[in-house]
């Protein structure tokens, strides 16, 4: 935020005005269950989503443990046996620091994309083709904050170069 203000970015006023909405740490404690959780449907057939650990320089390695670390204290995450899993990898913020970044290209190709009259990334992707304006809305953290349907947990496995997790 103090980014947005130095900026003099208009979006700060109103990062102001709904801070409650948009927290500069994630909470530390999964939300509340209120009975809704994120479903994953596979297409008829898939049977396991798997994507190799590749090698990675030993600094991202060391930010990447420290992300699981404190999530899996928090519990957004555990350990994970899962035969699923995706990789993980970092790229270097603009504004310092480094952002994890999940590959969950084989398990995004094998979901039946979500019915519902919100639209869809892809579509809108689709829709911005030409534009020259743009801007961001993001989850602090990505997924470790939406709670996924018990059965569909293991989907979410991601395998670090030192552990494999899973949401929590």
């Amino acid at each position: 935020m103090d980014k947005l203000r130095m900026d003099n970015n208009p979006v700060y006023s109103l990062l102001l005005e709904f801070d409650n909405i948009f927290p500069d740490v994630i909470p530390e404690k999964l939300p509340k269950d209120l009975g809704i959780r994120h479903e994953i449907d596979l297409m008829a057939g898939t049977k396991y989503c798997v994507t190799l650990q590749w090698p990675l320089p030993q600094d991202q390695v060391e930010v990447i443990d420290s992300f699981f670390a404190k999530r899996q204290t928090s519990g957004y995450v555990c350990e994970s046996i899962s035969p699923h899993s995706s990789t993980i990898f970092c790229v270097k913020k603009v504004t310092s620091g480094w952002r994890i970044v999940h590959t969950f290209d084989k398990l995004n190709d094998a979901t039946i994309p979500a019915q519902t009259p919100i639209p869809r990334k892809d579509m809108v992707l689709d829709k911005m083709s030409g534009s020259t304006i743009f801007s961001a809305n993001d989850l602090t953290d990505g997924f470790h904050q939406i709670l996924v349907c018990n059965l569909d947990i293991p989907l979410t496995a991601v395998s670090t170069p030192s552990e494999c997790y899973g949401n929590g």
